[in-house]
């Protein structure tokens, strides 16, 4: 009786043993929680090529860093025209797992809209743009406070006093510019004014160079630009004046016409946009940054730029950063001499981001 007993508390020992060890292995097999959240993976659809020189490659710099500094996914999209296939591509991006693209270019709007009606469950951001949704902001900056500087070191810098702008459509963002820039030159040289010729294209470089070789046709010696890749540097390099670029220091493509350049700096903004959604913070904002914010810059001065700018830029941005120059307060009257802003009063952001009007002392009519 007692062997019998004995091997039966051998054998519950055993089977005691045999279910502590599947016990163990049990983390190793389980299911991933039901709410356990999908891993962010970033789309980015540019308008031209990441490597344009300009604006597609300032936006994909920031998306470099966006990787650099969060290790999250990204799938890049180039040279999308403005229009349906914008469709398209945001929904393959989708299918690839993508749940939060930005879109860089104002056309995409009304598809970028339908989209984010198709997918609510994506988070959308597009820039430049104006039209919002629970799942879609939109995010720009004001990049008209260096367009001002950069008015500044042109105005300076003309013998002429004919100044050529190559601008791409007459939307306001570009309106706005323009007038930024020219009330900078003015601001240092009251004699000087800024003929515009309009392209109607973003990322037509050769298109884009034309139109800056008709303006040095007319006696314009510095070149600024609201276009996409540098083809307007190029001309004044080759025809031996002096150059304002964008979206990116331009030097290295005109390196003895660039003065400085408007730029844009996207990736902490980008960082901070993927850590609210990683975080769940993450609400549509319409997003209208400033030089306080680092989104926007000057580059730095070349040597081709004339003595004292460097001093007078410094002077006009701590003016600007501190709120004393909002660059759009009146009197400020448009360019067939009416009075659109009374003294004292400042365009509200509002007004700014409407603007279909040109200052004094621009030579030209707005086009879209």
């Amino acid at each position: 009786m007692k062997r019998k007993l004995a091997v039966f508390l051998s054998l519950l020992l055993v089977f005691a043993l045999v279910a502590t060890g599947c016990g163990a292995g049990t983390p190793d097999t389980e299911e991933p929680q039901e709410n356990e959240k999908p891993a962010v993976k970033v789309g980015f659809i540019y308008i031209g090529s990441a490597s344009d020189g300009g604006w597609s490659e300032a936006h994909d710099k920031g998306r470099q860093y966006l990787e650099e500094q969060l290790g999250v996914e990204t799938v890049v999209k180039e040279s999308v025209p403005e229009g349906p296939d914008c469709i398209k591509i945001i929904n393959d991006m989708v299918d690839q797992g993508c749940n939060i693209i930005f879109a860089t270019s104002f056309g995409y709007m009304d598809y970028v809209v339908q989209a984010a009606q198709n997918h609510p469950d994506v988070k959308f951001l597009h820039c430049s743009g104006y039209k919002m949704a629970d799942n879609l902001g939109v995010y720009f900056g004001r990049i008209y406070q260096p367009r001002y500087l950069s008015g500044i070191v042109a105005g300076m810098k003309t013998k002429t006093n004919k100044i050529g702008y190559v601008a791409a459509f007459g939307i306001p963002e570009v309106v706005r510019g323009i007038n930024a820039f020219t009330l900078g030159v003015r601001s240092v040289n009251p004699d000087a004014t800024v003929a515009v010729k309009w392209t109607h294209t973003w990322v037509d470089a050769p298109k884009a160079k034309e139109a800056a070789k008709a303006l040095l046709d007319e006696g314009c010696d510095v070149i600024a630009q609201h276009q996409d890749a540098p083809g307007p540097q190029v001309a004044a390099e080759e025809s031996g004046v002096w150059s304002i670029g964008y979206n990116m220091d331009m030097t290295s493509v005109a390196p003895k016409a660039h003065m400085t350049a408007p730029v844009w700096n996207w990736g902490p903004y980008y960082v901070d946009q993927i850590k609210a959604v990683m975080d769940d913070s993450w609400k549509a904002e319409n997003y209208w940054g400033g030089m306080e914010d680092g989104i926007v810059n000057l580059s730095p001065l070349t040597e081709n730029a004339p003595e004292g700018a460097q001093e007078a830029v410094d002077k006009a941005q701590a003016a600007i950063l501190s709120g004393e120059n909002k660059i759009f307060t009146g009197p400020l009257k448009d360019n067939t001499g009416q009075l659109k802003v009374p003294e004292g009063v400042t365009l509200t952001d509002e007004q700014l981001t409407s603007i279909d009007w040109l200052v004094e002392g621009v030579i030209g009519k707005v086009e879209l």
